[in-house]
């Protein structure tokens, strides 16, 4: 049921006979109940193919893992495991991206969930750690550690809380130290939980004061300490209240924690190490062989047969690790209870049977059926059967109880026969560059050959490489299938495809509007496939495939349909005078519609408002031309036109014309907007044509042919000849050697490129003199460079690290100061001293000799100690490292800090407290001897060592405190910090301002000394300019009040606020009317500087005089034309009031006499606009007396009655009956409606309706 709304401007009125209010329950149904849902059981899908994406890589390490059905987050049923777009595909995806490891998964046959992980170390843990929590169902526990032992969980920096988290894949929550808890709350699977429960108690036991005791108890006894589900261990502890953890078997360790009181510990201990001496007394071992795919069904869900026997039997179930190969079980417990164990163990492992049942393997998708029909319709029964289809294999395994199994094996051997029966297949070997055909534009081919035969056709894909399609259905379809493709195959390798070369510009009239012209082409043809290729691509290329001689006439028939067009559309550009265009026009577009037919062309002439002064003129060649005469002939009529041809060569031409026409174009617009027409590029002309008015043409001319000459006279070229081999070192290091001839002589040097057959050849272009100077340098390098030798040098292997540390910088050096010689250390690890150096004579020389200085300075080094606290090695260095690179860079050292020694009892960290006014030597230790970790050593010469430790003590953070005002230090802080971070950026130093609820005023700077004083000084400047400010502030704040009638307010503050804003502009200060509830509401104050405040003042008492100057009137308009005096958005009476500059006011709804308008302003001006107004009201009066003169005789006389004699009844809104509303209250004595509640009562006859909807039977 819809319902329709409707929105009118006016009441609605209904006759009484014509309407009936509809009833509440039709107009509003009530909603019908909703039916049970059936019970549908899902059908278990077919597992799909192995995560193949995700293929492992070679890596350093490899975990497996296991996630059973039941404890699996995303089940998946209903779509194929590890397909793309499946949950668990997503989130392996991004789990590798995040991580870098691989991640491979697999699905076993009940369904559970085997995923390995490769990849480094770290990686792996990470990974797994993710998989665990985002796949594997997540449980929770909480662990209640003491508060002080929390600090030892945690670790330094939270690395032994990573740590932890990793190695147990979960997540684990510790309180804050400001929380009042003691509960660690651990997030994982259980697995996980137990390992993290257990370490955490190590942990916690090892640090606590209280008793504590490690039992050396073999795993293989746990069992019976902790008794089937824990109740042994529960019992124990309840006893004896102390705590005691056992490790979970899956850890395979032997000890056993206890801890708390020292009796509970004790009596716990005792307990524990009396049941293992008993149970290590009375028990033996019996081992039996079971395949290591039933192991799972001996664990059971959780562990839970495995517990299930131990309660039962007493007897203890140890398994091998799921990544061990053994099958062997080992029971352990007493001899008499060993039998029933070892029979429930047996019935365990066989309650599971697997079969297989032969089904060639591409007949598996037909046995699965669409969406997997046919096995829900075998495993519908079944429950407890998995069926698994395999890739690759003839085989399909069916898993579950005997029984089940039978029946399931039964119903799939009978379909597989059946299909083997009806059905068949053929492989066909068609290249795989004619598939995109057969298979046809959206499938339609392929689908056509498939619906005719009924077969299906499986095509390999364009990224897998194979000729091969295979053919699947019935025998008689497969054959005729099969004929079909060879048919196509063999005549596709008859086609010939050839490309056509058409202009982009002509595709679309080829094609044709909505493609009528391309049809009548391909109708020719019906055998040749036409492909345009996509408008964006621009691209002239237009394919033909088809039978060879059809491809060959649909080739020259588009070839003569684009010769055609073109000879119909050639363009031909006429330059004319923007200021003739309307005389090439003509009146009424006389003139040029008479070229049009003369020469039967079409002419495009620019806007009006385009720069442009080009005529296009469209057509055959002759045709345009003789309209292009007829253009310029009108031209030549209305002004002195001349044209001139000028000679220059034509290499010179794409110069003239500069990069997109700029440099023409300039010279035209200089020129009083001559033309200029150079040839076509590659037509070998010199002749260039200027158009235009005779002393433009020759001011043209003139130019043209100077720039010619400059350009002929630095065009001299020369040649010089040099080996490839020494192009790169003419060149030099970034064309450093090069760029210093150019600039030297000004001459361009173009060496070959590697395209060019010619390396040897090297062009020389600029002025004669410039260029033969340029030779001769280039000259001179070359011989230099013939002039090569190479040399060796012995170099201690101890110093070779020096010459190639900081990505050889020494030797790049070496190099560009010594004609860039090459020079070459050996590898790494080589105990040879040679070194070879490849240049010139001269600069093999110099080289040699700088090395051996280098050498020499080395070997006189020396390496001396400064002492600094350690506490102050971090500012020593600086943010990464900066301030102590500058120091080596400078004095050219090297300098070594000492490794950083952690203080156990504040846990590795280390506070900093900076000396005072750079006392260095205020703290010793107790032996008066300088600490290993202090000590920072410095090696080089021993001037430049010496002057590097006077820098880096100077280094040494002091403190200073400066005194700025605590009501500045918001200033300070800024906005977020920003300021008193971008102090710290700037000088280097840190500034520590005291919290708000200390009111101090004492600013501490700690820093290198030098930094700290500019840091002070900037404080100290800061602190005056806020004194300005503030001073600024209180003059700024002078306060001003003025009196003036309420009734002026508005006028003050102007429309939209202008008036006021002006005076608020001009004077720069803050005016402040009062508000409604304030008792003076006549005073406005004005905030400023006292001189701006003043100035308001009077301009504000400037403005009451004009207005109170001011007079009103009030003048009767007849309230039906008020709307018609306003107008739209009151823009007729906006133009009167600024005619007459008055204010005009019009009578509210409230006010007594609708008739009476308010006129405000001088007083001429007022009864000018009386008048203006009074007329208006004439002549708006006169337009409706005659409309309602006229309405008499357009209605009916009904309506005209019913308007006299009736009043519009008000709106009563939509009316409905019988609704909750209008029925009578509900009797709340009535017990059947309001029964009472845990008593029964005898139903009374209710008096009156129900409260609600009555309800429909």
């Amino acid at each position: 049921m819809s319902i329709e709304t409707v929105q009118q401007s006016g009441p609605v009125y209904m006759d009484a006979e014509a309407y009936e209010p509809p009833i509440y329950n039709d107009a509003f149904p009530p909603l019908q109940p909703a039916s049970p849902t059936e019970n549908c059981q899902a059908a278990m899908p077919t597992p799909g193919p192995s995560y193949s994406s995700m293929a492992v890589k070679s890596s350093t390490v490899t975990q497996v893992f296991h996630v059973p059905l039941e404890e699996r987050k995303y089940k998946e049923m209903n779509q194929g495991f590890g397909e793309t777009g499946s949950q668990s595909s997503n989130i392996c995806q991004m789990i590798m991206n995040k991580t870098g490891a691989s991640i491979e998964m697999s699905l076993a046959k009940d369904r559970s969930m085997t995923i390995v992980v490769t990849g480094k170390s770290d990686a792996v843990r990470k990974a797994r750690r993710e998989l665990i929590s985002k796949l594997q169902t997540q449980a929770s526990a909480q662990l209640s550690i003491p508060k002080d032992h929390h600090r030892y969980i945690i670790g330094r920096s939270g690395a032994k809380l990573k740590e932890l988290e990793l190695a147990t894949a979960t997540k684990i929550n510790i309180p804050n130290s400001d929380e009042n808890a003691d509960y660690i709350k651990i997030v994982g699977t259980k697995e996980g939980i137990d390992k993290a429960c257990h370490e955490i108690q190590l942990i916690s036991d090892a640090q606590a004061k209280l008793a504590f005791e490690i039992l050396q108890i073999p795993c293989h006894f746990h069992p019976f300490i902790c008794g089937a589900d824990n109740k042994n261990l529960k019992l124990m502890m309840e006893q004896t209240g102390a705590k005691i953890n056992v490790p979970p078997p899956t850890i395979h360790k032997d000890e056993i924690a206890v801890s708390g009181e020292k009796d509970g510990v004790k009596a716990a201990v005792n307990q524990i190490k009396s049941i293992y001496e008993e149970k290590k007394r009375k028990t033996t071992t019996v081992s039996l062989e079971v395949r290591k795919s039933q192991h799972k069904y001996v664990i059971g869900p959780r562990g839970s047969t495995i517990q299930e026997i131990l309660a039962s039997t007493g007897v203890s179930v140890e398994l091998p690790p799921s990544d061990d190969t053994s099958e062997t079980i080992t029971l352990r417990g007493e001899q008499d209870k060993l039998g029933p164990a070892i029979t429930q163990v047996y019935a365990k492992a066989n309650s599971v049977i697997i079969e297989e049942v032969y089904a060639p393997s591409w007949l598996h998708r037909f046995i699965i059926g669409r969406k997997g029909k046919n096995i829900r319709e075998i495993t519908q029964n079944l429950p407890k059967v998995h069926i698994e289809f395999q890739d690759g294999r003839d085989a399909i395994i069916v898993e579950g109880p005997p029984e089940e199994v039978e029946q399931a094996r039964k119903a799939l051997d009978d379909i597989s026969k059946d299909l083997q029966l009806r059905f068949d297949f053929a492989n066909v070997e068609i290249s795989q560059k004619f598939h995109k055909h057969i298979i046809g534009k959206n499938g339609v081919n392929v689908n056509r050959i498939k619906n005719a035969t009924g077969v299906s056709i499986l095509i390999p894909s364009d990224e897998k490489p194979s000729n091969t399609i295979r053919i699947e259905g019935s025998p008689e379809g497969v054959q005729q299938a099969k004929k079909e493709l060879l048919d196509m195959a063999h005549r596709m390798e008859n086609e010939k495809s050839k490309d056509i070369l058409i202009d982009h510009r002509y595709h679309r009239a080829i094609i044709g509007s909505k493609g009528e012209n391309i049809k009548g082409v391909r109708d020719l043809f019906k055998d040749v496939q036409i492909t345009f290729p996509n408008p964006n691509e621009k691209s002239d290329i237009v394919s033909l495939r088809g039978p060879k001689q059809d491809v060959e006439k649909c080739y020259k028939y588009l070839q003569q349909m684009v010769a055609d067009h073109a000879a119909k559309n050639y363009r031909l550009d006429v330059p004319v005078y923007k200021k003739f265009h309307k005389n090439i026009i003509g009146k009424g577009g006389n003139t040029i519609n008479k070229i049009k037919d003369v020469t039967g062309t079409k002419i495009e002439i620019p806007t009006e408002n385009s720069d442009s002064d080009i005529i296009v003129v469209i057509g055959t060649k002759q045709n345009a031309e003789k309209a292009k005469e007829m253009i310029l002939v009108i031209q030549k009529d209305l002004v002195n036109i001349v044209e001139e041809d000028v000679k220059i060569p034509s290499k010179y031409h794409q110069s003239l014309i500069g990069a997109k026409g700029r440099l023409v174009r300039q010279i035209m617009d200089d020129c009083g907007g001559v033309y200029i027409h150079f040839p076509n590029e590659g037509s070998g002309s010199d002749k260039v044509s200027i158009r235009g008015p005779k002393e433009e043409v020759e001011k043209a001319k003139d130019h043209l042919l100077e720039l010619a000459s400059d350009m002929e006279e630095s065009s001299f070229t020369a040649e010089v000849q040099a080996k490839p081999e020494f192009h790169k070192f003419l060149i030099g290091r970034g064309g450093v050697n090069i760029r210093s001839v150019r600039e030297e002589t000004g001459a361009r040097i173009a060496f070959p490129s590697p395209k060019d057959e010619d390396q040897q050849t090297i062009q020389l272009i600029g002025k004669k003199d410039a260029v033969k100077k340029a030779k001769e340098k280039l000259d001179m390098l070359i011989k230099d460079l013939e002039n090569i030798v190479e040399g060796e040098i012995a170099v201690d292997p101890k110093y070779h690290r020096h010459f190639v540390a900081r990505r050889g910088q020494i030797l790049r050096e070496i190099g560009d100061e010594y004609g860039n010689v090459q020079i070459s250390f050996p590898r790494n690890g080589s105990k040879s001293d040679k070194v070879s150096i490849k240049g010139s004579k001269d600069c093999v020389e110099g080289a040699k000799m700088r090395i051996q200085n280098i050498v020499g300075e080395l070997e006189s080094q020396v390496t001396i100690e400064c002492i600094i606290a350690q506490r102050y090695h971090r500012t020593v260095m600086g943010s990464k490292g900066s301030r102590v690179q500058a120091v080596t860079a400078k004095y050219e050292v090297g300098i070594k800090f000492p490794d950083r020694i952690q203080n156990p009892e504040t846990n590795g960290s280390t506070t900093e407290e900076p000396q005072v006014n750079g006392d260095a030597s205020s703290e010793t230790s107790e032996e008066d001897k300088p600490k290993k970790s202090d000590i920072i050593f410095i090696t080089g010469t021993k001037e430049n060592c010496e002057s590097a430790k006077d820098a880096l003590l100077a280094l040494v953070p002091i403190v200073e405190e400066v005194d700025v005002p605590y009501d500045y230090h918001r200033f300070i802080i800024g906005q977020k910090g920003s300021g008193v971070k971008r102090m710290m950026q700037q000088f280097d130093v840190n500034i520590a301002i005291p919290p708000a609820n200390q009111q101090c005023n004492i600013v501490k700077l700690t820093g290198p000394p030098n930094n700290v004083q500019e840091a002070k000084q900037a404080l100290i400047d800061r602190v005056k300019e806020l004194d300005e400010e503030k001073e600024d502030r209180m003059l700024r704040n002078f306060e001003v009040t003025v009196n003036v009638d309420p009734k002026h307010h508005p006028k003050i503050i102007g429309r939209r606020g202008a008036v006021i804003t002006k005076i608020r502009q001009d004077h720069d200060v803050n005016i402040q009317f009062p508000e409604r509830d304030d008792t003076e509401q006549d005073c406005i104050k004005i905030t400023g500087y006292e001189s701006k405040a003043n100035a308001a003042k009077d301009a504000i008492l400037e403005l009451v005089q004009e207005l109170e100057d001011q007079v009103t009137i009030e003048v009767k308009i007849d309230h039906r034309i008020h709307s018609r005096l306003i107008g739209g958005r009151g823009r007729a009476i906006r133009k009167v009031m600024d005619d007459y500059k008055v204010d005009i006011r019009f009578p509210r709804n409230t006010d007594p006499d609708p008739d009476i308008v308010t006129v405000t302003g001088m007083e001429d001006d007022v009864y000018d606009c009386k008048d203006e107004l009074q007329n208006r009201e004439e002549e708006y009066l006169q337009d409706i007396n005659d409309s309602e003169m006229m309405s008499q005789y357009t209605q009916a006389p009904s309506r005209k009655e019913k308007q006299h004699n009736k009043t519009e009844p008000p709106n009563a809104g939509y009316i409905v009956t019988g609704a909750p509303w209008n029925q009578a209250p509900p009797n709340t004595q009535d017990t059947e409606a309001f029964p009472s509640i845990g008593a029964a009562s005898v139903p009374t006859p209710p008096r009156h309706a129900h409260w609600g909807p009555t309800k429909k039977h």
